[in-house]
């Protein structure tokens, strides 16, 4: 491995705010020299990112991209090639719909060393803040976790919709806002139960949280009148039934 080279580091920030940031996280981003961050770790992470790193703002947030991927990718090689410390900060976990594995594949392809720093995915955390366990012995054994960007409409899906519609399990979409119609109606078609219970947090443990709570035939008539924007979780299944508007926000 080419000794100049500096260190990528792929971190997960959490899923909002720096009580859930894991300390490794935090000691990777204090010794950070540049820092490509995103804007789904929240305003209170960034205020916290050190002011001797250089800071670049790469978020693609809500269809609208700042850098492309392959610009950002650019980006850490530049950095690391100048043999610097650098912090790739993603919300989240950065191997879960972060494009993670992607960035380290680069790294490894042009021979610099990178570190995997795990963070809580909010695909768990926010569903747990509103009371929602993903898994339940009553409810559900088993939970799919999936992205929304796909369009259930398309001619040819990485995405079993059918499977999915007639599993018994919880269902956790990211990044589902969007195309939440389209995913309704097509759950339906393949034969979910329209009054299946379905949960949407926004903006999860984070002060300005809110969640709106339907059945599949009802929610995306709901979310629209409501007005609900990303970041959001949607939570689809038997365990929305626990909710509970006590916010558990550490």
């Amino acid at each position: 491995m080419d000794k100049k080279n500096g260190t990528v580091y792929l971190v997960g920030s959490g899923p909002g705010g720096l009580s859930l940031m894991t300390r490794r996280a935090r000691e990777v981003i204090d010794n950070a020299q540049v820092i490509l961050y995103d804007q789904l770790p929240g305003e209170e992470i960034l205020a916290s990112l050190p002011e001797h790193a250089e800071k670049v703002d790469v978020g693609k947030f809500g269809g609208r991209h700042v850098r492309e991927q392959e610009e950002i990718e650019e980006l850490m090689v530049s950095y690391a090639n100048k043999n610097l410390r650098v912090v790739r900060l993603k919300g989240g976990d950065p191997f879960l719909f972060g494009r993670g594995g992607e960035e380290l594949e680069i790294c490894r392809a042009h021979n610099i060393p990178v570190e995997v720093v795990p963070g809580i995915t909010s695909a768990i955390a926010v569903p747990a803040s509103v009371g929602i366990p993903v898994t339940h012995r009553k409810y559900a054994s088993q939970v799919t976790i999936l992205t929304g960007n796909e369009d259930p409409a398309k001619e040819e899906s990485a995405i079993d919709w059918e499977w999915l519609a007639r599993s018994r399990g919880t269902i956790v979409i990211l990044m589902g806002v969007k195309n939440l119609g389209k995913i309704s109606d097509v759950l339906i078609l393949n034969g979910m139960d329209p009054e299946t219970p379905v949960a949407i947090i926004e903006r999860g443990l984070r002060p300005d949280q809110r969640e709106t709570i339907g059945t599949m035939s009802t929610i995306y008539n709901q979310s629209v009148q409501r007005g609900v924007r990303p970041p959001a979780v949607i939570v689809i299944g038997g365990v929305v039934s626990l909710y509970s508007d006590e916010h558990i926000i550490p």
